[in-house]
């Protein structure tokens, strides 16, 4: 039983990138092509966001789903279309995706004066498209979960509710409870929330098949977003003894005045702490998609240089090392996931820090 699911596994690993292969092997050069292999290019064509979703690529022809495009316009005010209006290279009312160094891959708009600017854009591009799904999904499973424990609440779970409630009960009582205090009921949807949000899309990046597929945790403005939530909780909800660590530390009083030393290290530790959040996730997610696409990217590169023969040798190693590094990043996945949330949970519970009264000795002092 365990040989076939591992069997079942691996075939569903090899699955998945034999589609990232075929999918890269499109934009391969061919016999006939003028324009040598630009592994760059194609590295940030995977990893950066788009405003359409690519499904695959046979011969010259793509097949995408098109996104739902909302500018803003600086002197003309609002415009809502599909991108199929810009696929090519077009352009739609004055719009059009830039392909330039500056704002490269964004939708420009050219003004009167003849110049091309960047609008208001809060178009539905395909990392917000995967956000929807992965919070439709969460909210399907875990409101089906809690459904199920209100009918049945003693009733032992096994498969997927039987893994959530594993990772839920492991979560609040190993890592929440103990870095946040005794108010961390309070603060547990919103870890548990910001968990299966990251664990999700960390998965779905590792699926190059529709619905999933979009660098979501390997996008800065979505890491961003997230560590400056852990910021606010962090910080609204603080209490006097953090916020008088911060400005009036106990240490020796030179520290503090009239050079304000101390003060200083610590309120620039309160902004670090998100920052470090933000740039461990995005850094960690990203740089593991870029290696898989360097990995295949080698074989691209070795036929430009050395032909077919060469190519195929190189083939071999690139897949091999590639499904290795797939395997690892499913672990880096549920790693990043923890840390992240273990580290809120710590920030939280910083805030949450009470005043202790020294104890008095017998003798009364």
């Amino acid at each position: 039983m365990n040989l076939s699911k591992n069997i079942k596994f691996f075939m569903l690993v090899m699955f998945a990138l034999f589609v990232n292969f075929t999918t890269l092997q499109a934009s391969a050069p061919d016999e006939h092509a003028e324009k040598s292999f630009d592994l760059k290019e194609m590295i940030f064509h995977h990893v950066l966001d788009n405003y359409e979703w690519h499904l695959i690529t046979i011969g010259e022809k793509d097949f995408s789903i098109p996104l739902l495009v909302i500018v803003k316009s600086s002197e003309r005010g609002w415009f809502v279309f599909s991108s199929a209006q810009l696929h090519g290279g077009k352009s739609y009312e004055g719009f059009r995706i830039n392909h330039g160094e500056k704002y490269n891959g964004k939708i420009v708009e050219k003004v009167k004066s003849g110049a091309e600017v960047r609008p208001l854009d809060l178009s539905l591009t395909k990392n917000a498209a995967e956000i929807l799904f992965s919070c439709l999904v969460l909210i399907l499973v875990f409101v089906r979960m809690a459904n199920s424990y209100k009918r049945e609440p003693l009733k032992a779970r096994k498969g997927l509710y039987g893994a959530l409630e594993m990772l839920i009960v492991a979560m609040v009582d190993d890592v929440i409870k103990p870095s946040v205090g005794k108010n961390y009921k309070r603060y547990v949807p919103y870890l548990l929330s910001v968990f299966f949000f990251i664990l999700l899309n960390d998965f779905l990046g590792l699926i190059p098949i529709f619905p999933a597929g979009a660098n979501v945790t390997g996008n800065i403005a979505v890491t961003l977003v997230l560590a400056f939530i852990t910021f606010l909780i962090t910080n609204v909800f603080a209490g006097k003894e953090y916020f008088k660590e911060i400005f009036w530390p106990d240490v020796p009083l030179w520290l503090k005045f009239p050079i304000p030393i101390m003060p200083f290290v610590e309120l620039l530790g309160v902004f670090t702490k998100p920052f470090a959040l933000m740039v461990r996730l995005f850094a960690n997610i990203l740089a593991g998609h870029m290696i898989i696409l360097v990995l295949m990217g080698l074989i691209f590169i070795f036929y430009g240089l050395f032909g077919a023969v060469a190519a195929s040798s190189v083939s071999i190693l690139s897949i091999a090392f590639s499904i290795f590094m797939w395997i690892l990043d499913v672990l880096v996945s549920f790693i990043q996931a923890y840390v992240f949330t273990m580290l809120s949970a710590l920030f939280i519970g910083m805030g949450q820090v009470e005043h202790h009264a020294k104890p008095v000795s017998p003798s009364g002092e």
